[in-house]
């Protein structure tokens, strides 16, 4: 007796196939996120918003301002 091959009938739309095809191309994979590298003493930029009387006290003294802000800040979490 002859079998015919096993086959399974797609009767899936072109245009759904079509549309499901450039969404598997163009579709991003999340790359993960890196992780930061772990240097001692590295400082990291951040925006910080402070009244500007704070920060005319800080920069009277001239340069190194920001400095003077990390030490008042180790102080007040008490480092």
């Amino acid at each position: 007796m002859f079998k015919p091959p096993n086959r399974t009938r797609t009767t899936n739309d072109p245009r759904q196939a079509a549309e499901a095809a450039f969404k598997k191309a163009t579709t991003k994979i999340a790359e993960p996120v890196p992780k930061k590298p772990i240097v001692p003493g590295a400082k990291e930029m951040v925006t910080l918003r402070i009244d500007r009387d704070i920060l005319d006290h800080f920069q009277e003294a001239g340069p190194g301002w920001q400095d003077r802000i990390n030490e008042a800040l180790r102080k007040a979490v008490g480092q």
